[in-house]
């Protein structure tokens, strides 16, 4: 629940700027599908019909989210499948990276591994 101040200040921000309304929506519409679409055909419609509303809107900000869900809406979609992401395995592989920057390339891979392993096993 949104506090009656914080209502009252988007309000009228809204009044002000309606763009800032419009994207709001739209950013809020796409979290609605992620948080409460209940299966694959569901989500695949949603994503669609939103697509089809950043279009119209006119936001160029939106595009590059638009284009990714429209580039790789299979994989998108699978998140609907059980609900999980490999936000996990992506964030082990940004450590990795951290790791791997923190001494300046690898030079001996199997010492490497051997740390890693170590470290994050």
């Amino acid at each position: 629940m949104i506090p009656q101040n914080q209502y009252l200040r988007s309000k009228i921000l809204f009044q002000q700027y309606p763009d800032i309304k419009k994207a709001f929506d739209l950013v809020q519409s796409l979290r609605n599908i992620f948080n409460q679409a209940k299966s694959i055909k569901i989500a695949y419609t949603r994503l669609a019909q939103w697509y089809n509303q950043v279009e119209k809107s006119g936001f160029k900000a939106f595009n590059t989210v638009a284009n990714s869900i429209y580039n790789n809406y299979r994989s998108i979609l699978n998140y609907f499948n059980n609900r999980s992401t490999n936000a996990a395995a992506e964030s082990f592989n940004a450590k990795i990276k951290a790791f791997r920057a923190q001494f300046r390339g690898v030079k001996n891979v199997e010492f490497f591994l051997f740390r890693l392993t170590n470290i994050f096993a």
